[in-house]
């Protein structure tokens, strides 16, 4: 079964202004994340951040990006990104 990412208004604006690689990363990140769910060990620096919280490098070097998201409900295999930008502005 697929799990459903959400992706809001704030955020979707935060992606268009990134480079292209990193947007074509996070891509494939959110439909890794759909089709295998929330933990993504097979993604450079992934860690938890906590109960239910995830993130992972989208590019290397300077900028780092990253990439932030968490389980809102696992019942309904919801996930929520709330956070994609350049790793000094994270919100961990």
């Amino acid at each position: 079964m697929l799990w459903t990412v959400e992706v809001h208004r704030r955020i979707q604006r935060q992606i268009a202004a990134l480079p292209l690689r990193v947007q074509q990363s996070l891509v494939a990140l959110l439909r890794d994340i759909e089709a295998a769910g929330p933990v993504r060990g097979n993604w450079p620096n992934y860690s938890t951040l906590g109960k239910g919280r995830h993130h992972c490098h989208l590019k290397k070097g300077r900028p780092t990006y990253v990439a932030v998201w968490e389980v809102t409900d696992r019942e309904r295999r919801l996930i929520e990104v709330t956070y994609v930008g350049t790793h000094a502005n994270a919100l961990y």
